[in-house]
């Protein structure tokens, strides 16, 4: 199991996972770094930016950039690392701001996606907003009321869903309704089935 720290929106989930990717001064990507555990010969997997500093043992080879990467095959920018510069210093200290310009790049492809999808009218997604808030403050004067609305709330989304996913389907390809929903193909199947409420292996 590979484990870096990684970003995600509660709109599009894995379907747009993003992370600091890293490549070397050839321009390949660097695989995982395997790392021993210290009390047996077991390990784990790792590729998170900051391993790659060529520092030997339980370390990657050294990174000459670090750029923004999505799930869905997007690459930010590529932000050349300065050696010289960096020195003897930890890599996680020395390129964090390099590490937080990549988040910033991911957080404009993720506002590109949002603008790429079906655009809600502006009174639903004034609505939407309205009731977030007016929940927001009822949950802190009655817990339980703020959690009944959000069950009602599921219920009107389930009934709804319902019949948009079997008209989405029926209307649009797979690929349509990815780009409309700003998903992946295979997210966009599982929304659309799970709405529908059918198998996705009919």
């Amino acid at each position: 199991m590979r484990e870096r720290e990684t970003w995600t929106t509660e709109e599009f989930g894995s379907s747009h996972t993003g992370w600091v990717g890293v490549l070397l001064a050839d321009g390949s990507v660097p695989p995982a770094v395997f790392v021993p555990m210290m009390s047996s010969g077991d390990g784990h997997q790792v590729s998170q930016w900051s391993i790659y500093d060529g520092a030997g043992l339980g370390h990657g080879p050294r990174a000459a950039v670090l750029r923004a990467v999505c799930s869905c095959g997007w690459n930010g920018p590529e932000h050349q690392l300065d050696w010289e510069e960096i020195g003897d210093q930890p890599l996680a200290e020395a390129a964090e701001a390099v590490a937080e310009t990549c988040s910033m790049d991911w957080d404009g492809h993720t506002q590109d996606v949002e603008r790429s999808a079906i655009p809600l009218p502006e009174s639903v997604s004034a609505l939407l907003e309205q009731l977030r808030g007016e929940l927001e403050k009822l949950e802190k004067t009655s817990p339980l009321a703020a959690l009944r609305a959000a069950r009602r709330l599921e219920v009107t989304a389930v009934e709804v869903g319902y019949w948009s996913a079997h008209a989405g389907q029926r209307d649009a390809t797979v690929e349509q309704a990815a780009a409309a929903l700003g998903l992946s193909k295979d997210e966009a199947r599982k929304t659309l089935a799970r709405f529908g409420r059918w198998s996705l292996y009919r």
